[in-house]
């Protein structure tokens, strides 16, 4: 599987909102990444 083509300041900072290892960021297929972010902005909204 190939890394995902995103930037290392990127990386970094999913890194730390998602708090897992940036290694693990950048190995992570695409999808499951996507379903994160989802899943995180779900939660913001809910403590607006």
């Amino acid at each position: 599987m190939r890394p995902l083509q995103i930037s290392a300041e990127t990386a970094q900072k999913l890194s730390e909102q998602l708090k897992v290892p940036i290694e693990q960021i950048m190995h992570m297929p695409q999808h499951i990444l996507l379903a994160k972010l989802a899943e995180l902005e779900k939660n913001a909204n809910k403590e607006e």
